[in-house]
């Protein structure tokens, strides 16, 4: 069984995720900062891209795959995968934006849409599981 959508999904998370690694290292050269974001207000913007994509990306990739496995409509699985990287993405952008003083709302948009695809993910998983194992 192969589960496409999922594994451009996790490749495509992996590439944002070593991307946000440079960011955090390239600023810790800057700061010569070890450990942890000490007193620079960007190192700590930057580490919460990271760990923000780290604390979403899992559950999402996993929910993923658990409806793939099941053949679950492709067309929809691969809308949701992209309304999640999508949203990561506008998330990343918009913390950039809102550490820069401009605008909160792109970061609150990757919030949101990224919120929103992994509870669409979990309701299709309940919705599966009632109707295919508790209903029949």
């Amino acid at each position: 069984m192969t589960l496409p959508v999922t594994a451009l999904t996790a490749a495509i998370c992996a590439l944002l995720m070593l991307f946000l690694i440079f960011k955090v290292v390239g600023q810790r050269l800057r700061t010569e900062t070890g450990f942890g974001a000490g007193n620079d207000p960007k190192l700590d913007m930057v580490r919460g891209c990271h760990s923000n994509l780290i604390e979403n990306a899992p559950i999402a990739i996993l929910l993923l795959a658990l409806l793939e496995m099941t053949n679950a409509h492709h067309w929809g699985l691969t809308g949701l995968a992209g309304l999640f990287l999508i949203s990561r993405v506008i998330h990343i952008y918009g913390m950039h934006q809102h550490f820069a003083d401009k605008t909160i709302r792109l970061r609150q948009l990757g919030v949101v849409g990224s919120a929103l695809s992994i509870l669409a993910l979990a309701l299709w998983v309940l919705y599966l599981f009632i109707t295919v194992n508790l209903v029949n």
